[in-house]
């Protein structure tokens, strides 16, 4: 019998492994790649993060302003007659007047309605309140609407340092009605630069009786209602400029509360122009005597940036405004060109001042010009006119 032999596989060779110098170099790869999706990571991160503080600051000042100008746009509203509708104007503090919260149900006249509200926070307070900020206290009189007193609350909203931070430039919003405790409506709030918490605008008319806003100056702040009764004789000139504003601009910044103790920046900023519809001059039927004006008005060319003529009208202020009746609302202008009537006023200026400015731009060169100047009371009564020297406007080339 014959044997078969089978043929002998080849023998494998054995499995190569890594060189050192290619580990390395995997080694290393791996490291550039990790470490670059590791910065990738923390990049987004870092911009989640900011993203999130951006918009937690947002929130914040939004949730800020909106209680305000929610609360601000009611006052004046259905205060009794000689209640003044804004009490004190600060650029920290606003303290103003409204019917805002009746505990009576079905109550129409009040803006909102709680039944278990507390009787002493829903009328105007009987006894003196020093207002936060202002070292003012308010009302030194009782307000009556039909024989019993008035259902419009002092409400109260200032700005606080925040003593609970590392922080020197933040600061806290306060809330408080009547005598009642502060309510903290916000924080983690910083100002807009330089700016103040609050600022003020006043309506004032032209000729035409079109109205516009006339900011109010920063020396005039704060502004108080010391006088007793609203639209009283004494209520009027420089003591009424308070009843005279119209609008509230907001200005506030804000950052993010896990950031309290760092001293970051603002992460975000807002302005708000809030609307005061139910403010303003009351009318009267008697102001006193004719109002004394008492001053005269200088009329001076002065050619503007562009080359345009123009003329400055300056006075100071009258004499029952600065003294005397203390009545003045208003300043009425009269302008004449070569010589015509004088015809209807061509401006009226509100009171308030101790000194004023005007330019008037409605000229034309080759013109003569004379102004004439009133004071009005709230009669409304005018004094007698003084009139300016003639102004020879020039051609311009």
């Amino acid at each position: 019998m014959t044997s078969r032999t089978h043929p002998v596989a080849p023998a494998r060779p054995a499995p190569r492994g890594m060189t050192l110098v290619e580990l390395l170099v995997v080694i290393i790869v791996f490291g550039v790649v990790v470490s670059a999706a590791l910065s990738f990571m923390t990049q987004q991160n870092a911009a989640f993060t900011d993203g999130s503080n951006r918009l937690g600051a947002l929130r914040n000042l939004r949730y800020a302003v909106g209680a305000l100008e929610t609360d601000l746009t009611t006052a004046g509203t259905n205060v009794a007659r000689g209640q003044p509708a804004v009490v004190y104007a600060g650029d920290d503090v606003f303290a103003f007047t409204s019917d805002y919260t009746s505990n009576t149900p079905g109550d129409v006249s009040a803006v909102y309605v709680d039944p278990s509200a507390p009787s002493g926070l829903v009328a105007a307070p009987t006894t003196s309140i020093t207002i936060p900020n202002a070292g003012w206290a308010w009302p030194d009189t009782t307000y009556y609407q039909s024989g019993i007193n008035s259902p419009a609350e002092l409400v109260v909203f200032w700005f606080a340092p925040d003593t609970a931070t590392g922080r020197s430039d933040d600061y806290r919003l306060y809330r408080q009605v009547n005598n009642g405790s502060p309510e903290l409506v916000a924080r983690s709030l910083l100002k807009d630069g330089t700016k103040p918490f609050f600022q003020y605008n006043r309506k004032t008319f032209d000729n035409t009786g079109a109205s516009f806003l006339t900011p109010i100056p920063d020396s005039l702040i704060p502004l108080r209602h010391s006088v007793k009764i609203h639209s009283s004789a004494a209520d009027t000139g420089r003591y009424a400029v308070i009843d005279s504003i119209k609008t509230v601009r907001i200005n506030v910044a804000s950052y993010n509360l896990r950031e309290a103790d760092v001293g970051g920046a603002a992460e975000a900023t807002l302005n708000r122009l809030v609307d005061l519809p139910n403010t303003g001059f009351g009318v009267l039927l008697t102001c006193g005597d004719e109002p004394i004006l008492g001053t005269s008005i200088t009329a001076v060319f002065e050619a503007q940036p562009d080359g345009e003529p123009a003329i400055r009208l300056n006075w100071s202020a009258a004499t029952d405004e600065a003294s005397g009746e203390g009545d003045v609302i208003r300043y009425v202008l009269w302008r004449s060109v070569n010589g015509a009537a004088w015809g209807d006023p061509m401006l009226s200026i509100p009171a308030g001042e101790s000194l004023y400015t005007y330019l008037d731009t409605a000229v034309q060169g080759g013109t003569s010009v004379r102004y004439a100047l009133a004071v009005q009371d709230c009669t409304p009564s005018l004094s007698s006119r003084t009139q300016s020297a003639t102004v020879v406007v020039p051609v311009t080339p």
